[in-house]
């Protein structure tokens, strides 16, 4: 069989951090037959050459080209790209890793749509990956029709034949943005990108060492040289114009303006802004038009014409004050509601822990902004946030907090202007659905702790923040839901108090320890109990009893039904069956779940001709601690010793 997919891997001194690489590659769905990994190895000098050559020695379809150190990931890639046979190549960092059916997706969507490149979704661990663009799938997309230039790292998968038949490679050498450089111009000549957005194909990790090459503090020079490569690009496939402007745009707002605003520009030293502005103010003379800046949003618009008229101090003085705004999302109710769970929250800015205040009298910032102090460019902007406020958001976005896959949930948002002094509070008022057989993208979410933060768009600023705290710390957030074949608990971190979810994960949180035998209720052979759960219709579940001596189990199966306090469980026990013995009782709440999971109940039932009694289940005795070893006392000198010691030493070096 040909191969569909050949992964090719840079790598140099990635130490234990290419195991999870390596661990991906090899569980991919995709058949070991259908699939290579290429890894090309740019002159490590720590144990991974090694590593890779067992690898490869236990796994035909993994191999290993060894090469002199190139410096950077181009030419490895390009060496990759020469030794590939499949259809399609995937490029993945030797620190970053794959979702397990990742390739085979990627493929699939890619063949069906006729891509000649396709986006996975990606997940960033300590690292920032694009957002607005996976939001949903784009079988067709194009730069013109979705937010395609917020992704321009490697990691795509491309068709091989469109490689060949354009001749795109990636730039070599020790360099910047050779990524940049590359993806644009795949972008720009494909017949169509193909965006994946409902799985997590790609996990963009930030190494705990933090020496992933993009974290490396680079040289304003070279770095902008590089950048007017990709500009180059741009040029080569678009005419003057407002097409090319809004790329060009991409550039200026992420690698240029994002710079020299906010948090990014007080973190680094004076001198090295000043040579960042010099090399900044440079590109924009001579490669943008007026378009190009016209259309930033009103915030970095501001920044451009600081920038442009070379006005360093406000622009650090603009970004302190931005550096103080920050985003707050406060839950409210949470509730179930028709097999959804609804989560209303209040967002709005605050400075300094209090509640921002903007230009009661709302006026649009100009296209070409020339605010002639602070104080004039900050009430530009809040008069700005103002005037379009109806066009603000708050949305609500669940991260896995293990992965850091992330969902928007869909939400509805009313605008509330509070007068305040001289001017106004702008405050959010939100309610995002949250459904369990959905909120993947159409799928239901994966087990585990999924936390909420909320993307707080008003006026030119978007900052994230975690729903919370809840006002009342320790507040119950409400009943599990037994929902689309999963248990979702809605629940309150602590110490801190955020909004989160558990799914499939939680056991004492869910409440059945505090069920007393007087809970339950015995007709004939029929056992009830209102479990602490929600549940949108009555549903099957398991019941299963353990011989409390020899373990043997009995699974009856049963129902549990909805109430306003909770959900009835109701099954019908066979007394007989359980012979005068003690049986602990647990329950199954998803049994045509793929690995069920039983839950226990505080209960014990035993039952003979006579019926079937509740009772409570003894708690388990904890286990004796062990007791500290002694500490080894030292053995104390006897009295005199050092004196006659002393003496004998003093009579030997007289002689």
């Amino acid at each position: 069989m040909s191969v569909k997919v050949s992964v090719v891997v840079p790598v140099y001194n990635p130490g234990p951090y290419i195991e999870d690489c390596i661990s991906s590659l090899l569980r991919q769905s995709l058949p070991n037959d259908e699939y290579e990994a290429i890894f090309v190895d740019d002159g490590s000098t720590d144990g991974t050459p090694a590593r890779l050559d067992e690898i490869a020695a236990e796994h035909p379809h993994m191999h290993v080209i060894h090469q002199e150190a190139s410096g950077w990931s181009g030419k490895p890639r390009n060496v990759g790209i020469a030794a590939s046979k499949g259809e399609f190549v995937m490029f993945v960092d030797n620190d970053d890793y794959l979702g397990d059916e990742a390739l085979e997706r990627m493929y699939e969507y890619g063949v069906a749509n006729g891509a000649d490149v396709i986006v996975g979704k990606m997940a960033g661990k300590g690292r920032a990956v694009p957002v607005e663009l996976f939001r949903k799938n784009y079988p067709h997309a194009s730069v013109a029709t979705a937010p395609l230039m917020d992704s321009l790292t490697p990691h795509k998968m491309l068709r091989r034949a469109f490689l060949d038949r354009i001749n795109l490679r990636f730039p070599e050498g020790r360099r910047r943005l050779e990524d940049h450089v590359f993806v644009t111009e795949a972008y720009l000549a494909a017949d169509n990108v193909a965006v994946l957005s409902d799985y997590v194909c790609y996990y963009h990790i930030k190494r705990e060492d933090a020496s992933n090459a993009g974290f490396q503090r680079f040289d304003p020079v070279g770095y902008f040289k590089n950048l007017r490569e990709a500009l180059d690009v741009v040029e080569k496939y678009t005419e003057p114009g407002a097409a090319r402007d809004k790329i060009f745009r991409r550039w200026l707002r992420v690698e240029m303006m994002e710079r020299l605003g906010g948090g990014r520009l007080l973190k680094v030293p004076d001198d090295y802004r000043r040579e960042l502005l010099k090399e900044i103010r440079g590109v924009m003379t001579e490669r943008f038009g007026p378009g190009v800046a016209a259309g930033l949003g009103p915030r970095l618009r501001v920044v451009a014409a600081l920038a442009a008229a070379n006005r360093y101090d406000d622009l650090v003085e603009l970004a302190e004050w931005e550096a103080s705004l920050k985003p707050t999302a406060v839950p409210g109710e949470i509730e179930w509601r028709d097999g959804k769970l609804l989560v209303h929250y209040q967002a709005e800015f605050v400075i300094d822990g209090k509640p921002a205040v903007f230009e009661a009298k709302g006026a649009p910032a100009p296209k070409h902004p020339e605010p002639k102090t602070l104080a004039e460019a900050t009430a530009m902007l809040t008069a700005d946030a103002t005037a379009n406020f109806k066009k603000a958001t708050a949305d609500l976005v669940v991260r896995e907090r293990t992965s850091a896959a992330s969902h928007f949930q869909p939400m509805e948002i009313s605008h509330e202007t509070i007068a305040d002094g001289a001017g106004v509070r702008l405050v959010l008022h939100a309610t995002a659905t949250i459904d369990p057989a959905t909120a993947a993208v159409g799928a239901p979410l994966s087990s585990g702790l999924w936390d909420t933060y909320v993307r707080v768009v008003i006026g030119s600023w978007n900052k994230e923040c975690r729903l919370g705290p809840v006002p009342q710390h320790g507040e119950n957030a409400g009943h599990a839901g037994v929902v689309a074949g999963q248990v979702m608990l809605p629940y309150y971190t602590e110490p801190h108090g955020n909004f989160s979810l558990d799914i499939d994960k939680a056991s004492k949180r869910l409440g059945l320890a505090d069920l007393k035998p007087d809970d339950f209720t015995v007709t004939g052979a029929r056992v009830g109990v209102l479990l602490p759960f929600y549940v949108p219709a009555t549903t099957d579940v398991l019941l299963r009893l353990t011989h409390k001596s020899s373990g043997t189990t009995l699974d009856v199966p049963g129902v549990v039904s909805p109430e306003s306090s909770g959900a009835r469980l109701a099954a019908e026990v066979p007394a007989a069956d359980l012979k005068d013995a003690a049986w602990n009782a647990s329950v199954c709440l998803t049994p045509a779940a793929t690995g069920q999971r039983f839950l226990g109940l505080p209960v014990r039932l035993t039952g003979d001709a006579g019926g079937i009694r509740v009772e409570a289940a003894p708690k388990a005795a904890k286990p004796a601690e062990p007791k500290p070893a002694p500490k080894p006392v030292a053995a104390k000198p006897k009295p005199g010793l050092a004196r006659r010691v002393a003496r004998k030493l003093k009579r030997v070096l007289s002689k």
